[in-house]
């Protein structure tokens, strides 16, 4: 059940655990699978209709490897290009490619000898070959390692940068501090779409302040501290002498409650804004839209 726009020239980053519907999504937006109820439209058509030449505007990158695991680097990438029909004179094109990936000096090795991380980034490669505009990539950084799935990161900005759009599937919920857009999904259910701040602040009701003070803040002057008309939720500690605080504007609130502090007599060691994990985020949401149901 889901309803979302994806803007032109934007990462969309679709989140969630195992099972939730993600792949089921892009195989719905890439024409695999026909909707049961709805519509589904990509570049104005309905994907089970594109035409030939609708198609080339598209790579795919499925969670499955494709790869021929006998032929060269070489002569996977030079297979798909000759699927999509790319011409004759395509060395330079797929050289770059290679490059692009990394792999460009490992060209000749068969894949079967390559790692699971090499495997992936011809997968990509091969997802380029014919010059899409438009990359479904599902589940791109599963299993690898995070040095390297920071690389594959760096991979997709530059390919935004050249114009592409990218709609990127993935378990890694940190993942979505790269894009510019996340959809939640939590139980064949699109919880929401939002940007990566604006999916912190619903997760959390809006901006974390971490408090610590020389003493600790008694009971009763927590008390007083929530009725404050900035604060918002419960107000909870974090350790012996430090509170967390939930506000609507974390750089107007800290310079007033830096004030409650002084007038009553707690002396404030740090103050700070404090941004939770993604991780953190992403529970808080499916939590609350359990109890929603």
């Amino acid at each position: 059940n889901i309803d979302l726009e994806i803007p032109t020239g934007k990462i969309f980053g679709f989140i969630g655990p195992s099972g939730c519907g993600k792949t089921t999504t892009v195989r719905l937006l890439t024409g695999v699978y026909e909707p049961t109820a709805g519509e589904v439209t990509v570049f104005g058509r309905r994907p089970t209709k594109f035409n030939r030449r609708t198609r080339e505007r598209i790579g795919y990158l499925p969670q499955v490897s494709v790869l021929y695991s006998d032929l060269t680097v070489w002569e996977n990438i030079n297979f798909t290009a000759s699927v999509y029909g790319v011409d004759l004179w395509r060395k330079d094109r797929l050289d770059e490619l290679l490059d692009f990936v990394e792999l460009k000096e490992d060209k000749s090795k068969l894949v079967r000898n390559l790692s699971g991380g090499m495997q992936r980034r011809l997968s990509l490669a091969q997802t380029l070959v014919h010059d899409p505009e438009l990359l479904f990539l599902d589940e791109p950084t599963a299993g690898i390692d995070p040095v390297l799935r920071r690389k594959f990161w760096d991979h997709f900005k530059e390919l935004q940068d050249q114009g592409r759009t990218l709609f990127i599937t993935t378990q890694y919920v940190g993942e979505a501090a790269y894009c510019d857009y996340v959809g939640v999904m939590a139980h064949g259910k699109l919880v929401l779409v939002d940007t990566p701040e604006g999916l912190r602040r619903r997760a959390f009701g809006g901006e974390v302040v971490h408090l610590r003070s020389r003493e600790r803040i008694s009971y009763a002057e927590l008390q007083r501290l929530q009725e404050l008309p900035f604060i918002k939720g419960r107000i909870s500690r974090f350790n012996e002498t430090g509170i967390r605080l939930v506000v609507e504007e974390a750089s107007i609130a800290m310079p007033e409650i830096m004030e409650w502090c002084k007038a009553n007599g707690i002396t404030v060691e740090a103050i700070e804004e404090y941004f939770p994990p993604y991780d953190d985020a992403f529970v808080e949401l499916v939590k609350h839209e359990t109890e929603i149901k």
